[in-house]
């Protein structure tokens, strides 16, 4: 079981399954930028301004299908939303034996994208004054071990050495045992204390859970309401996204219309990977073994980390204003893009991360996994692309991050 962090590799961090972006980090965003940058070994490539480019419909369609197919999943949906117009497209239904089909319309978790909502918020506290991103946390969270060297920026970039409550056995055996269980944010974090950190502060990378649990109890401290109103007030409501939500603890309930969720294995069984043992694997891909469904579970253990929920026309809405800085003023969004570092010191081209947004070639954004989804929305904002697709099966048998694997493939068709 994993209690510690496996040794991090140029491909992506090495974070643990339960890290709700885990496999989209590992798998996803590390295949992202493989593929966006010009060379295994340079930096992504600035995009030249100029007319954006307009694959055929058709081909990004076929290209989107195919790849949906071949990962399994029940269903899936893309939309790419350019100064031409806008490109959809959905593949199968809403449960593994159902005769439903996806649609447009359709709403499903968000995972880890949770983390751009909470992370605008809390540089936009910063910008009004309130929050100090270079101050200790401990001048707002007394109780965080070592507090007074972890400056705030360092749990909005993923390097305060937290330990990640989501690796641990015992949230693990929790989510299979009693997939009900209502988790508060208290309980989260004293998994995570129980647990030495990774490092000493700003000396790595680790991806966190632990982090954004954290983010979220500030925001309510210093906004003195809730973390859905504090969504809904400063980053919804200005932008029209009223089919996005941040639902309650106790509440498993995703908005009409959805799809159901599913998850190859169990929480515990899959801690170490995504994907299925080898010998299961020929007969997932095959169809004679079914994933499980997961929709009923409660996602509360993710709360500011992961607990969203969404439309696919609201992620682009969202991957738009979090790459062009429409909730941000300019000296902030410059600074936010400006976080963005490489996780791996000595290869630049590996996965670059930074407040709560991360980069895949020409675009800015983030994905997110929980059990029963896979999702991805990014922004180019020189080319003014916005694309986001989401999933109903968080990873495929042999463990590849749906979304983000059906958006390498779009991201690929789309430039060429």
């Amino acid at each position: 079981m994993v209690t510690s962090p496996r040794p991090e590799t140029p491909a992506g961090p090495a974070i643990a399954r339960r890290a709700v972006l885990s496999g989209a980090a590992a798998l996803g965003l590390g295949a992202l930028v493989a593929a966006c940058a010009p060379t295994p070994s340079a930096p992504p490539a600035p995009t030249a301004p100029g007319p954006a480019p307009r694959p055929p419909a058709d081909q990004l369609r076929a290209r989107f299908e195919a790849t949906a197919k071949e990962l399994t999943t029940p269903g899936a949906v893309m939309l790419v939303r350019s100064p031409a117009g806008e490109q959809s497209a959905t593949y199968g239904f809403r449960t593994v034996a159902g005769t439903e089909p996806i649609t447009l319309a359709d709403h499903a978790r968000i995972g880890s994208v949770t983390k751009t909502l909470t992370a605008t918020c809390i540089l936009q506290l910063a910008q009004e004054g309130r929050v100090d991103v270079g101050a200790p946390v401990s001048e707002y969270r007394p109780d965080v071990p070592n507090g007074k060297n972890i400056p705030v920026s360092r749990l909005l970039e993923m390097r305060s050495g937290l330990y990640n409550y989501s690796e641990s056995l015992e949230l693990n055996k929790s989510l299979d045992e009693n997939p009900g269980k209502v988790w508060t944010p208290e309980e989260l974090l004293a998994l995570a204390y129980q647990h030495p950190p990774y490092f000493p502060p700003g000396t790595g990378y680790h991806y966190s859970n632990t982090n954004y649990v954290l983010l979220g109890l500030i925001i309510e401290q210093l906004d003195k309401k809730p973390l859905a109103a504090a969504y809904q007030d400063r980053l919804l409501t200005p932008l029209n996204m009223q089919e996005t939500s941040l639902p309650p603890a106790d509440s498993v309930a995703i908005p009409q219309p959805h799809p159901h969720g599913y998850q190859y294995g169990t929480n515990v069984a899959t801690m170490n990977g995504e994907g299925l043992p080898l010998d299961q694997q020929p007969a997932a891909f095959a169809g004679r073994t079914k994933p499980n469904d997961v929709t009923d579970e409660n996602p509360s253990w993710t709360w500011a980390a992961g607990g969203g929920i969404s439309t696919i026309a609201n992620l682009a809405t969202w991957a738009t204003a979090m790459g062009d800085g429409t909730l941000l003023n300019p000296t902030w969004q410059r600074r936010r893009l400006e976080s963005i570092q490489p996780i791996d010191p000595a290869n630049p081209a590996s996965l670059g991360y930074g407040m709560g947004i991360a980069k895949f070639g020409p675009m800015y954004g983030h994905t997110g996994e929980l059990p029963g989804f896979q999702s991805f929305c990014g922004y180019d904002p020189d080319k003014k692309i916005a694309l986001a697709v989401w999933a109903n099966l968080n990873a495929a048998p042999d463990g590849r991050a749906v979304a983000s694997t059906i958006a390498q493939q779009l991201i690929g068709t789309i430039y060429g």
